[in-house]
């Protein structure tokens, strides 16, 4: 059986993707898929400290039960850290995107003093 963590914009799923392009389950490797729906503008830095943040989140798990309550926890985790990078303007929404439903909270605008 495959373990998934589906959140809005992360997930996180016990397995590999094969040569084929397909995805084996696996109890020790997990698969991070980041925005999947390309609602934000990524640059490598970003991208970079989310992927940081799941290994340190991975490892303090480490040792412990591979179940759906863990990786939907690391998910969490992950979701919110997505949106303090947001915040941070470090991330912005992709006015592109198939769905702009700003899901994070409004974007933020700066504003021009006069």
């Amino acid at each position: 059986m495959l373990l998934k963590s589906t959140t809005r914009h992360i997930r996180i799923f016990a397995g590999e993707i094969d040569r084929d392009g397909e995805l084996v389950p696996s109890n020790h490797v997990l698969t991070l898929d980041v925005d999947p729906d390309n609602e934000f503008n990524w640059n490598e830095d970003a991208l970079g400290k989310i992927y940081e943040k799941f290994h340190e989140l991975v490892e303090a798990s480490s040792g412990i039960d591979l179940t759906d309550y863990n990786l939907r926890r690391i998910g969490s985790n992950l979701e919110h850290y997505l949106r303090s990078l947001l915040q941070k303007g470090e991330i912005s929404y992709n006015l592109s995107a198939r769905v702009t439903n700003y899901s994070m909270g409004l974007p933020q605008v700066a504003v021009q003093d006069n």
